[in-house]
């Protein structure tokens, strides 16, 4: 892809092996960017500014040769959000590439069993945590800098017993095109990508809790999910990876306010 080589690109949610936001800085690091690992309990040295291989995230993107620190980041709170692009600009001195994808995905229950408190944690995660982080870096990020959020499936089509989830996603979207035309005069770019399922841990017990509601086992449940794809299979990481530096990259230039289905055709609007 034009136009990755030496980005700085964070990513929350990404300190998880096997994860999403794993699976999209090691796409990122292979097209020369400088990454950041960000989550809830990467362990930092430093103050937050300096590698750590403490975090295996961390420790495989250096393996396999990518510039990669790890900051410590709570998403639902504005002082964690404001610290970690602090960190960043000290140790970089540039920010081109934020993905915000850290979320709760498991509060699945019956809309009436729900509490508040449930409530609030999901779109508070999901949905406030991403505007804290795209207006705390648009304050810092310069023209040709770029923003995608990772929404889901959710944020266009309804699911049974997942209100808080598909709420915050479907506002995903609208953060998503009323930020690209906000950050539009500044040269920063915003949009979002559309994964239906993909069995990381997050998908895993998702694909769980649903299998068993149906009274089926995972494998077969998810069995049944790649029967509704017309590409024939679920989700993997890479393929969500791919859109992300598309997007990120020179080459979607004139793409801006865009939510980009990734779902082998199952989602179609």
């Amino acid at each position: 892809m034009k136009g990755l080589h030496g980005k700085v690109a964070l990513c929350t949610g990404s300190g998880l092996e096997g994860g999403l936001g794993h699976g999209i800085l090691k796409r990122l690091g292979e097209a020369g960017c400088q990454l950041v690992v960000s989550d809830l309990d990467t362990i930092m040295t430093n103050g937050g500014t300096r590698s750590s291989d403490e975090n295996p995230v961390v420790r495989e993107l250096l393996d396999a040769g990518a510039n990669a620190i790890g900051i410590a980041c709570d998403v639902s709170e504005e002082a964690s959000i404001v610290g970690a692009v602090e960190s960043v600009m000290s140790h970089f001195g540039h920010f081109d590439i934020l993905i915000n994808n850290a979320a709760i995905g498991d509060i699945i229950k019956p809309l009436t069993e729900l509490n508040l408190r449930e409530w609030q944690q999901v779109i508070t995660v999901n949905l406030t945590g991403a505007f804290l982080f795209t207006r705390e870096a648009a304050r810092v990020m310069d023209n040709g800098a770029s923003i995608v959020n990772i929404a889901s499936q959710a944020a266009k089509t309804g699911f049974r017993q997942m209100a808080p989830y598909v709420s915050s996603k479907h506002g995903m979207i609208g953060l998503t095109r009323t930020a690209a035309i906000d950050l539009a005069s500044k040269g920063i770019r915003v949009n979002a990508v559309c994964p239906n399922h993909v069995t990381t841990t997050m998908g895993k017990a998702q694909s769980e809790y649903f299998s068993s509601l149906r009274g089926l086992a995972p494998e077969a449940y998810r069995a049944q999910i790649a029967e509704r794809v017309p590409l024939g299979r679920v989700g993997r990481p890479e393929d969500t990876a791919a859109a992300v530096a598309f997007l990120a990259s020179d080459e979607a230039a004139f793409i801006t306010g865009e939510a980009l289905n990734v779902s082998g055709g199952e989602e179609t609007h």
